[in-house]
């Protein structure tokens, strides 16, 4: 199956009422450039937010227990590997070792009770190659 003919549909993540404010957060397989990886979805100030479960800083995933998420105050995304701090709606580093990068963020849309993300072009639902990056060009001598 060619990737680049895929239309890219709703996947169902869980049900709205599966996410509670600052909570444990939802796991859900995806494929991406790199292999096999999980994306997750947390509710931050009533609202869904999805990324790819990768820390910015070294690459491992951010829960330190399945769906473990948030730091203790339930305002943060924490990796519990080396304290990497993000913001839950958009992402960004807000402090420890990830230096200004940020978490990839994975589109998702919250409708009739349900939360479903959507696949892209880095990242797909698992069994469904990801094309590699084009390697650069070679200038003509």
């Amino acid at each position: 199956m060619n990737p680049s003919t895929v239309a890219h549909a709703a996947i169902p993540i869980c049900a709205s009422e599966a996410l509670v404010d600052g909570g444990d957060g939802i796991r859900f397989a995806v494929a991406t450039r790199d292999g096999p990886a999980h994306g997750f979805v947390v509710r931050h100030r009533g609202t869904p937010h999805a990324y790819l479960n990768r820390c910015a800083h070294v690459g491992i995933e951010l829960d330190w227990e399945r769906g473990k998420f948030f730091d203790r105050s339930g305002l943060y995304l924490l990796c519990a590997t080396h304290g990497a701090v993000y913001a839950p709606d958009t992402g960004r580093c807000a402090g420890g070792p990830c230096r200004g990068a940020g978490l990839r963020p994975i589109r998702i849309e919250e409708r009739g009770g349900t939360i479903a993300w959507f696949p892209d072009a880095s990242v797909r639902p698992p069994g469904l190659d990801v094309p590699a990056a084009a390697p650069p060009a070679i200038p003509p001598l």
